[in-house]
Order: structure tokens, then C-alpha cells, then sequence
């Protein structure tokens, strides 16, 4: 999860019983029934149950990894357990990013990340995670010596000392030519998200794009 959702998971986890609009989440001591169908994601991550942020409460949530995402190395307070529910993604553990220890996961693969471990992952073609676990759950960035509590974005007032290109300019891609909708830094990887012509939102790094 360039990790947006950051950090933007057909298999479905917890208890999920009876009808409920995606996207709705369910606090883990309502103890109501509850069918979350797998669809199309339209925003980087969904909670379908529970609280990532409440202390000791389980939780169940979606996150949209679009094409090209390289996540960079982190790690959680708490326990991880990630299900492939759509696509393919490559996840490795170790303190530095190296594609060649990554793992291929498809769909219906599963990790168990034990808490305080440091990931990584790349994923080259777009999928959705599912991820559940007991928060809170908290992203901790590895940043060479230092771990940041928050990525580097477009939107921070330092953004152009850190990102070459800017929100809304047109850039040229592999794809053709594409608007950056935002930058995200991680402390040790940099990456934008853009917006193809027809629609589509892809990861890109930052040498693969360039000025017209």
C-alpha cells in the first residue's frame, strides 16, 4: 500500500453474514451481521469493519494498490494479515527495498507480517489487499536511521523542494500524456500518482516521466 491508505484488499474475511453497502464499516461491538461483496474501488482504501485506529478492536479493510505502486519499507505496531482479493502483488521483508527478495502473491495468497517487522512490496499490474488485524494500525516509514510517522506529499508546503513535478501539470508517460494528481515521498522512495486521458491512475517514478 503506497501504502497512501496508505499508505490504495475473491476472498472475504471476519464475520460478514447478512447485506451492507460497500464501504461501510461496522464497529466491532455492534455484533450485527454483515456482506461486504468484493466491487471496484473508487478511493484508496475502504474499512469494511471496525476501527484501524481504536486500541485492541479488531478490524477488516480494502486497499486499492494501482499499477506501478512500489511500497516503500515500513512497518506496523501490530500484527498484519493481508489477503490478495484481486490481482498479483510481490511483498518481501527485510529494511531495504530489493525486488529480487520480494514474493509473488496472487489471489487468495496470504501473508502474516508479525508486528514491528520491516516490508516492502511492488505492485506492477494493480490490485486490491484485504488487510485485518487488532489496532491500532499505524504506519511507521523507514527514512535511512529515522522511522516518519507521516509520507512527504503535493500537498505539504515543502512540496517543491522534494517533488520535481507539480499537482495538475501534464506530464508525458510510457502510457502517453498524463496529469500528476499527487506525489508521495516516503522517506526513501518518491513516486507520483497520474491520471491517464481515459481515466486510469497509475504509480509512476519520478524518472519515468518527463516535461513535454
Amino acid at each position: 500500500m503506497f501504502a497512501k491508505a496508505i499508505c490504495s484488499v475473491t476472498v472475504v474475511l471476519g464475520v460478514l453474514l447478512a447485506a451492507a453497502a460497500i464501504g461501510t464499516a461496522q464497529t466491532a461491538d455492534s455484533k450485527q451481521p454483515l456482506i461486504v461483496p468484493l466491487a471496484a474501488l473508487t478511493k484508496d482504501f475502504e474499512v469494511i469493519y471496525g476501527n484501524p485506529d481504536a486500541v485492541g478492536e479488531p478490524f477488516v479493510m480494502r486497499i486499492r494498490e494501482l499499477p506501478g505502486t512500489i511500497i516503500p519499507p515500513h512497518k506496523h505496531p501490530v500484527d498484519e494479515h493481508i489477503t490478495v482479493v484481486q490481482g498479483t502483488i510481490y511483498f518481501g521483508i527485510g529494511d531495504k527495498f530489493d525486488r529480487s527478495l520480494a514474493k509473488e502473491i496472487k489471489a487468495g495468497g496470504y501473508a502474516f507480517i508479525p508486528k514491528g517487522s520491516t516490508m516492502f512490496g511492488f505492485i506492477p499490474d494493480g490490485a486490491i489487499v484485504q488487510v485485518h488485524g487488532v489496532g491500532p494500525f499505524h504506519i511507521h516509514w523507514r527514512a535511512g536511521n529515522r522511522w516518519l510517522e507521516k509520507d512527504k506529499s503535493l500537498d505539504d508546503a515543502d512540496a517543491a523542494s522534494l517533488f520535481k513535478f507539480k499537482k495538475g501539470e501534464r506530464v508525458r508517460f510510457k502510457r502517453g500524456s498524463v496529469r500528476i494528481r499527487n506525489g508521495y515521498f516516503s522517506g526513501e522512495v518518491l513516486q507520483y500518482e497520474i491520471e491517464a486521458d481515459d481515466g486510469k491512475l497509475y504509480m509512476a517514478n519520478e524518472d519515468e516521466l518527463r516535461r513535454p
